[in-house]
């Protein structure tokens, strides 16, 4: 990536950072620090590996594009190359570092907590870091299928939820509405997943896009210009489904699996306040805090959306206002100090290729 690219993503995200920091209560945040003691230490400890499982999902994304050469030998590795049209319009195929889509990975997520409309700052970035190693069509296939692997995996998580209360839970006339209407829309939006999976989604995308009133005239002019590329990004996400489902099933059964073990961050907070705090009832708080934080996707670090969620989840499950509080307090220190580590990352790109 461009250096000045670099610093762009680096210094917006510091900024909008900066910002979000003065919203917080200081006091209120060193008491919560000073009661959370070293459990807060576990929870920032924890999203290190949940990182490794999101790192782990567009891993094999990657390799599961590489296709060997026809011609030539293998390289000096012992891995073959892909071929230049497989690798993008630059012909690139470096082996990517787990360890370095790892720093990508964290430093996408950070710009995805601080910028409005989330997807919006953490994608350009990867795809940027990304091309100048497989080239920028597999770069913008392997970000777009991760993404869509990830948004995937939570329709999924909440079904399991669904089914969790069900099983858990007393569900009332108004609850069972509730269920019923956001089982409904998670079925449909699985199978709108699936069916851009199986038929690419891209060009269907900026199809859509080119009618919006104000940029109709710059999408039909971009959809127009890389008619070409978005049809080779589409045959690659189809590929991942249709030929490697193996891939596909391992890449969302690790993002669902991230989804689940992440539970444990309220889990371990809830320790500190209720000794008998039941890790089937911090799932139910991760999937409403996480359904309602991403009803406000357009704010930067959902701000007020996951505080409000912990609340009336808290709530919906017999627990003190105070405790709904504390858990929020704490999630939102550990997301910011995280989005400090993906930013400062950023400006260690050459020190980890």
């Amino acid at each position: 990536m461009k250096k000045k690219y670099q610093n762009g993503f680096f210094i917006f995200g510091i900024a909008v950072l900066l910002i979000m920091t003065t919203q917080l209560d200081f006091a209120q945040v060193w008491a919560g620090l000073q009661r959370a003691g070293y459990w807060f230490l576990a929870v920032i400890a924890l999203w290190f590996f949940l990182y490794m499982f999101n790192t782990a999902a567009w891993y094999i994304i990657i390799r599961s594009q590489e296709q060997p050469r026809i011609t030539g030998p293998e390289n000096r590795n012992g891995t073959c190359g892909a071929s230049a049209d497989a690798a993008g319009d630059n012909g690139n195929n470096r082996r990517v570092s787990y360890w370095w889509l790892y720093k990508i990975t964290v430093s996408g997520f950070a710009l995805n907590y601080a910028t409005p409309g989330g997807l919006m700052g953490g994608e350009p970035y990867r795809i940027m870091s990304l091309s100048p190693k497989i080239g920028t069509e597999r770069a913008s296939s392997s970000v777009i299928l991760y993404a869509m692997t990830h948004i995937f995996s939570h329709f999924w998580f909440w079904i399991l939820s669904i089914v969790i209360y069900i099983l858990t839970q007393e569900v009332n006339m108004a609850m069972g509405i509730m269920l019923t209407a956001v089982g409904a829309f998670c079925v449909t939006a699985i199978w709108f997943f699936i069916k851009g999976y199986k038929k690419g989604i891209t060009v269907r995308c900026m199809s859509l896009v080119s009618h919006f009133p104000l940029i109709r005239r710059r999408a039909q002019r971009f959809f127009e210009n890389h008619r070409e590329q978005l049809a080779g990004i589409d045959r690659q996400i189809a590929t991942l489904h249709n030929q490697n489902p193996r891939t596909f099933v391992t890449a969302v059964g690790l993002e669902l699996a991230c989804r689940v073990i992440s539970a444990l961050e309220i889990f371990f907070i809830l320790l500190v306040i209720m000794p008998d705090a039941n890790y089937l009832q911090c799932i139910l708080i991760l999937a409403f805090t996480s359904l309602f934080a991403n009803m406000l996707f357009f704010l930067p670090l959902q701000l007020g959306g996951r505080e409000g969620g912990f609340l009336m989840s808290a709530k919906g499950l017999a627990m003190t206002a105070s405790s709904g509080i504390f858990v929020a307090l704490l999630v939102r220190l550990r997301e910011l100090i995280w989005t400090a580590i993906g930013l400062t990352l950023i400006k260690f790109d050459r020190n980890m290729k």
